[in-house]
Parts: structure tokens; C-alpha cells; sequence
């Protein structure tokens, strides 16, 4: 079972649904990423609806406006105001060389500034102002910023092979918090 923030498995979120654009059926889809991308999708999966093709999608920035199959009326558009958009990820146009998607961190070691394992990546949050990296280690998850320059991402043939934290990385990143008491206070 799939939460709202989760499509089906091998898919990234593009975004969500805005509302109505026109009266034909177009949608407004706030994008994630880069809106290009989008327009070069043929299909998607839509929240409770599954996958739909797309009659076509045009860029009117700073969203996309999709024209879904079985889409067609201002009403029909309207009921799909707020529900999240995802692709698949093998469907996804190609990126220029270095640059990656976030599923491709999905599973990537973790490494300290020393090269000690700390965990695995699990997922990917947009976390709005910030992006999350999911990260699990042995006795939990811990959610780290996506922010240069404490997180480096290291290439291998131009695709991410690993997730260092540099130096400059605050300490406690990836464990569990501090349980000692802030005061420093003994109890009695």
C-alpha cells in the first residue's frame, strides 16, 4: 500500500494537481523538477487514478498544463485539484552527463567524512524548502538535508554511486538524538 507521498513502486513524483486550466480538461501540475522533463512524458500515474496517458502537455510557467486521457471537461480537471503525479523511472528523458534524478540516490551507501558506512538511503523527501535525503541506519531513520556542502555525491560514469558527508557536516546527522539532559542538570 502506497502512502500519499508514495506512487507505485519505480516511480518518482513529479508533483501535484492544481486545478483546472481552460475548459477542455487541462490541469495544472506544479512540478517537482525541472518542467521540461515533464513534457517529454507520454504517460503518468495519477493519485487514485493510475496511470493515464497524456494527450499532450504544455509548458506555462512556472507549471506544466497536462491534458490527460478521459479528461475533458473543466469538472473532470477540478476533481483532480491536489492529487500527487508521478512517473516512472524508466521512463524518464535521459539527463546530461553528472546530473541525476533523485531515485537514483534510492539505495546508495552513506558515508561519514572518514569513510565510515552510516546507513542507506531509503527515499527522497521534498520536504518543501528543503530536500530530505531518508536515511536508514542500524537502529533507526534519520532525515538528512540535501545541502551542499555537507552532502557530496560521488560519480561513478556519471551517475551517483555513493553519499559522503563532508567534514563541514554537522555532528548527529544520522543517529539517534541526544537522550542526555540539556541542562546538564543531575536528577535526584
Amino acid at each position: 500500500m502506497t502512502t500519499p507521498l508514495e506512487g507505485p513502486q519505480g516511480t518518482t513524483r513529479l508533483g501535484h494537481l492544481l486545478g483546472p486550466h481552460g475548459v477542455q480538461g487541462g490541469v495544472k501540475l506544479y512540478v517537482l523538477g525541472d518542467p521540461a522533463q515533464v513534457l517529454a512524458l507520454r504517460r503518468v500515474y495519477v493519485q487514485t487514478r493510475g496511470w493515464l496517458n497524456l494527450r499532450r502537455a504544455e509548458s506555462a510557467p512556472p507549471s506544466v498544463v497536462l491534458h490527460l486521457a478521459g479528461v475533458t471537461t473543466r469538472e473532470g480537471a477540478e476533481q483532480l485539484r491536489g492529487l500527487h503525479v508521478y512517473a516512472a523511472d524508466t521512463e524518464l528523458p535521459a539527463l546530461e552527463e553528472g546530473s541525476f534524478y533523485y531515485h537514483d540516490l534510492r539505495g546508495l551507501d552513506v558515508y561519514g567524512a572518514g569513510g565510515e558506512d552510516l546507513g542507506n538511503v531509503s527515499d527522497v523527501l521534498d520536504a518543501g524548502h528543503q530536500d530530505l535525503l531518508v536515511v536508514d541506519y542500524g537502529a533507526g531513520t534519520s532525515f538528512v538535508p540535501l545541502q551542499a556542502p555537507y552532502v557530496e555525491i560521488a560519480l561513478d560514469g556519471g551517475k551517483p554511486s555513493a553519499v559522503r558527508l563532508s567534514a563541514d557536516a554537522p555532528a548527529g546527522l544520522i543517529g539517534p538524538e541526544s537522550a542526555e539532559d540539556d541542562s546538564g542538570a543531575a536528577e535526584s
